[in-house]
């Protein structure tokens, strides 16, 4: 199957209508019939504002990196990105054309 793989960045403390960013996207994603979807959280990271962020102890750490990954059609993927926006919620995406499958039976 033809699509793209979309990475959407977030970090861990950033939250919408009180809820973790990360997992309100999961969710949108989930409501449109999105197939799957996954969300890690990095070490370390910095962003455009050159801060570092790395991880130490868990309730002091500084707002890690999030990256949520969906192997999707490019449709779904313009219309959760659209769902995003539509949310107020401003996240850095990228969108790689992908081709994939599954093995086996």
């Amino acid at each position: 199957m033809d699509g793209v793989y979309l990475r959407i960045f977030a970090t861990d403390k950033q939250k919408h209508d009180g809820m973790l960013v990360y997992e309100w996207v999961l969710e949108q994603a989930r409501s449109i019939g999105i197939n799957g979807g996954s969300a890690f959280r990095a070490i370390a990271g910095y962003g455009r504002h050159k801060k570092m962020h790395e991880e130490t102890f868990y309730e002091l750490a500084p707002g890690l990196p999030i990256e949520l990954t969906f192997v999707i059609p490019t449709a779904q993927a313009d219309q959760l990105l659209a769902l995003i926006a539509s949310g107020g919620v401003s996240l850095l995406y990228s969108k790689s054309k992908v081709k994939w499958g599954f093995t086996g039976h």
